[in-house]
């Protein structure tokens, strides 16, 4: 039975929501599966991935083949990696505390750079709230300048009308 590791959509039209399954290829994309391996939501920046890497690995040493973004989310959570290393300690080539210790560096690693990204998105997104409230009091601090010296012109004005009528 030829496995797939691949997305099956969920979520409203417009808000997907993908599960990362392992399934046969011959059934239909949101059809019958054999395991759920994690899930996928694209909506929040940076896109969350919750992902059984463990399970993954399993599935891809038995010999499923992931689908091109299947493949990229499991890159990205560090699957392929882990089992590439696998690879490596059954060869002999790495000790598995080797193997362990090369993907817990890589694990912390990854989690910085998201971190940081986060971090940047969140710094931006309150960068542009200060500007825009600074924009919001200049164009309020104008209005009102604008509005006293009319008062004071009207009140000029009103007094030459005055003046006018009495002579």
């Amino acid at each position: 039975m030829p496995v797939k590791i691949r997305l099956q959509r969920h979520g409203k039209k417009g808000k997907p929501f993908y599960w990362v399954v392992a399934a046969d290829s011959r059934a239909k994309r949101d059809g019958r599966f054999l395991e759920k391996i994690g899930t996928y939501n694209p909506n929040t920046n940076p896109a969350t991935i919750d992902l059984d890497v463990d399970g993954a690995v399993k599935w891809l040493q038995n010999g499923a083949q992931p689908t091109d973004t299947a493949r990229a989310i499991l890159s990205y959570k560090g699957a392929l990696l882990k089992n590439h290393l696998a690879g490596g300690v059954k060869k002999g080539a790495l000790t598995e505390e080797q193997a362990e210790a090369k993907f817990n560096a890589w694990l912390e690693d990854k989690t910085a750079k998201v971190a940081g990204k986060a971090d940047g998105l969140a710094k931006a997104e309150a960068d542009a709230k200060a500007k825009a409230l600074e924009a919001e009091k200049a164009v309020n601090e104008a209005r009102i300048a604008a509005a006293v010296p009319a008062t004071d012109s009207e009140d000029a004005a009103v007094a030459e009308t005055g003046a006018d009528s009495e002579e």
